[in-house]
């Protein structure tokens, strides 16, 4: 890591708060910045790499929702809501615009620190694999098995393949990218793919642990079939299984 690079950046206008979950961290190797408004937050990515961004929604200069589409724009890192606000709809708002969790305030500082760290060893492996696979031009899908270009286009070409080095499917020929979460819950349906998925298996493979609500798993099915789907309310691959899960059709 370099000197102006950080693992998370910590946007809230409770300074105090922020800095002590920033030194909490740094206390277990985590590099935390912290910032108190939506324009030191633009102005702090404009000079620092960051892996992680924990945002709080209240910001007295505007709203986390705003913030969160715009680094969005840029980048791909992973997006943690930290905020007091508590309902539902506040919750998948966040995660439909790009969020890939909300943690409700009072947070446990080490609680928190486990679902960061979590999404820090993805990233990581993510680098990893970028790294791995730079110059190469084949596709690669997530159960390891790779293709050249040519094979790709062949007639005996998978309907879908993933590809770890760009986090994006490539379905019938059409590349379509895709956010960590989205990637990572695409992933978990096609290792086991043709074989119901549980909920609870989703939970724990995609998010760490089995402690969220279906609406946050609806939400990101809901985005993958919108991307995938051509009706996503007749969906033709991800298929709900009701009251166990999903499966993935192929």
């Amino acid at each position: 890591m370099k000197e102006d690079d950080y693992s998370v950046l910590i946007v809230d206008d409770e300074e105090e708060l922020a800095k002590m979950t920033a030194e909490y961290f740094g206390m277990f190797d985590v590099r935390t910045a912290y910032v108190t408004s939506a324009a030191e937050c633009d102005a702090f990515l404009e000079e620092h790499e960051v892996d992680l961004v924990l945002l709080d929604i209240n910001l007295g200069d505007g709203s986390g929702f705003d913030v969160c589409k715009k680094i969005r724009e840029k980048h791909r890192l992973p997006i943690i809501f930290i905020s007091a606000r508590q309902s539902d709809d506040d919750v998948l708002v966040g995660l439909s615009i790009g969020g890939d969790d909300y943690v409700k305030k009072p947070y446990s500082l080490s609680v928190l620190l486990a679902k960061v760290k979590v999404n820090l060893r993805r990233v990581e492996q993510l680098k990893a694999l970028e790294q791995s696979k730079a110059g190469q031009n084949g596709i690669v899908s997530s159960d390891g098995v790779g293709a050249s270009q040519d094979e790709a286009g062949g007639a005996d070409r998978p309907v879908l393949t993933l590809d770890e080095a760009t986090m994006s499917a490539l379905l019938k020929g059409k590349r379509i990218p895709l956010k960590a979460k989205e990637f990572r819950l695409l992933s978990c349906l096609y290792e086991n793919r043709n074989t119901i998925v549980t909920k609870e298996t989703l939970f724990n493979e995609v998010w760490g642990d089995s402690f969220y609500g279906d609406g946050t798993l609806n939400v990101h099915i809901r985005k993958l079939r919108e991307k995938l789907e051509t009706d996503p309310n007749k969906p033709e691959f991800i298929k709900t299984i009701w009251g166990t899960g999903y499966i993935l059709e192929l």
